[in-house]
């Protein structure tokens, strides 16, 4: 094919699983430039400067309780160090968070109710029995009016840019929004909100010897994030994000996927196909064993191919099982090869990616995850990185 396609085009051709002038290149996450950047606008356009096919992300809805929620932090001194406390108090009971404060601890004396740095930290995670599920309904609210009418209004300013300048627009998962602070690692989700609630022990031995458990939470995290999903496809957006981290083989065998996440996923994915917007999920390790199901499940998008980090990945086997039906964005390595490996490896691994993964289209190209790094032979990688996918 030889016409000349905008942004937008490109992108959702690959997500269509056809071939366009070229195969897009978007950086799943790019904290390295972010940060660089005053704020989303010039993010969009440093990216645009680097010759990058560029998704404008709509903001996220902030997490909001039901109105009688009250909540009291705290910190306390102990033989471990310093431990931080959250009680959220709910019209069904008290539920309490307790995390020992690290010395990369960001969020100063606080604990945020999702993120990444509450698994290893925690000494008390919120959720730690049946009963402790009547009060967190009362933490998993609707956006409210305020919230949507908010929204609304960054989104037009936004939707707007991206016609201007042809770019694809995205919702339900952000990842360069500084604006969400203390609870960034929010979005659409399942699995990974169990993972920060409960712990990933007592979420995997509930999910084999109390599974009505398991199964409860996940469906008030899925309802939840409906109504947030709804607003997202409300708006028009050309494709919308789910985070999954935590649902692939690294941490739930294969039967349990498909007993409790499969379900769910399915249901979200067919009301996104009902606003005629593309489905994607994010899933960078331990995702070979799923294939079936994610076939099955009616994604559009697979995010986060990654062919060192992420565990029994095999580009080929990806390529011949999921061909013609569900796209692949990624194919290269972000922290091992992009920011620490040499100017040959990383023109071998994005060769590698384009040669195997680029046939017959349904294929981005970016780093998995993230580029983080602000360093010369981060930059330098990522010029090679563009200048091959260019040529």
């Amino acid at each position: 094919m030889t016409k000349r396609i905008n942004s937008r085009e490109r992108i959702l051709m690959a997500l269509n699983n056809k071939e366009a002038d070229y195969i897009p290149c978007s950086f799943m996450i790019f904290t390295a430039l972010q940060k660089k950047c005053k704020n989303q606008f010039e993010f969009i356009e440093r990216q645009l400067n680097l010759g990058l096919d560029v998704r404008v992300e709509l903001p996220e809805l902030p997490i909001r309780f039901h109105p009688k929620v009250r909540t009291k932090e705290w910190k306390e001194k102990s033989k471990e160090g310093t431990l931080l406390y959250k009680d959220y108090y709910t019209p069904a009971g008290k539920l309490t968070s307790i995390v020992k404060k690290t010395d990369d601890w960001p969020y100063g004396d606080s604990v945020p109710l999702f993120n990444d740095y509450l698994t290893p930290r925690s000494k008390k995670f919120l959720i730690t029995s049946k009963e402790d599920l009547k009060s967190l309904y009362y933490l998993f609210s609707e956006p409210t009016k305020e919230d949507i009418s908010d929204f609304r209004a960054k989104a037009k300013k936004l939707k707007k840019f991206a016609q201007n300048k042809d770019l694809l627009v995205s919702g339900g998962w952000r990842s360069d929004g500084p604006e969400m602070e203390i609870n960034r690692d929010a979005g659409i989700m399942g699995a990974d909100a169990l993972m920060w609630l409960c712990g990933v022990e007592r979420t995997l031995l509930w999910a084999m010897d109390e599974p009505e458990i398991i199964q409860e939470l996940l469906e008030m995290i899925s309802n939840w994030s409906i109504k947030r999903m709804e607003v997202y496809l409300d708006e028009g957006i050309d494709l919308l994000i789910k985070r999954a981290w935590y649902e692939s083989t690294d941490l739930w065998s294969p039967s349990l996927y498909h007993r409790f996440i499969f379900p769910l996923l399915r249901k979200e994915v067919d009301l996104t196909h009902q606003s005629g917007v593309k489905f994607g999920y994010i899933m960078t390790s331990g995702v070979m064993p799923l294939l079936d199901d994610l076939l099955n499940s009616g994604i559009d998008v697979l995010i986060g191919i990654d062919p060192i980090q992420g565990r029994g990945t095999n580009l080929k086997e990806f390529k011949e099982k999921l061909r013609g039906r569900i796209c692949l964005w990624g194919g290269v390595n972000g922290f091992l090869t992009i920011e620490r490996g040499t100017k040959k490896e990383v023109e071998d691994a994005v060769s590698k990616a384009i040669s195997i993964l680029g046939p017959e289209g349904g294929f981005i190209l970016s780093p998995v995850d993230n580029v983080t790094e602000d360093r010369d032979i981060t930059w330098n990688n990522v010029k090679v990185m563009i200048k091959i996918w260019k040529n």
